[in-house]
């Protein structure tokens, strides 16, 4: 199962708390998930149970992660 998850790119070059003003928009997102489910189905030959875009669902998981988070001390420019 393929679920949507929002996709956060912070900056945290202001302090601690993350801007997310340079993350995709919902547009762009969508899109991302609808080519990385086709892929997918095309990889395993077989169709693949999807949640809703943008939608609030609540599922039962367990997990362990993973999560990553990159923090970069250089000051660059995107």
């Amino acid at each position: 199962m393929v679920i949507s998850q929002f996709t956060v790119y912070g900056c945290l070059k202001k302090g601690n708390r993350p801007s997310f003003n340079r993350a995709a928009n919902s547009e762009y997102a969508r899109t991302l998930y609808e080519q990385f489910t086709a892929a997918l189905e095309r990889e395993l030959g077989c169709s693949v149970a999807t949640g809703s875009f943008g939608a609030d669902m609540a599922i039962e998981v367990h997990n362990d992660g993973p999560v990553t988070l990159i923090l970069d001390s250089e000051q660059r420019e995107f």
